[in-house]
């Protein structure tokens, strides 16, 4: 998978793209239809959008939908797998928190 998407006017093999935009955590991402989230995330750049218990930043691991390492709330919804979830024009993403807190 290429990190950064191909402007359509340049795509040597001619696909006719739909575009469509997502907000994540307040920032518009643009991308194209058949992308599942995860996609999305890494062509515009973003690593992880999740944070282990530990405080590790997570992102995409197995890429499969195994290891809910790429976990965040879509549109309400919390703990959606973004390697699975196609992205869907509108489709608003926050990322996710399960820092624990040091009891006093």
């Amino acid at each position: 998978m290429s990190p950064s998407m191909i402007p359509p006017d340049s795509d040597p093999v001619g696909r006719a793209d739909r575009p469509l935009t997502i907000v994540v955590d307040g920032a518009e991402m643009q991308g194209v239809s058949g992308q599942t989230l995860a996609s999305v995330l890494l062509a515009a750049g973003r690593s992880h959008w999740r944070t282990a218990p530990n405080g590790t930043p997570r992102g995409v691991f197995c890429g499969i939908g195994i290891c809910f390492d790429c976990v965040a709330t879509v549109n309400d919804v919390p703990d959606i797998r973004l390697c699975r979830r196609p992205a869907r024009d509108g489709d608003t993403i926050a990322t996710q928190t399960r820092v624990f807190e040091e009891e006093r």
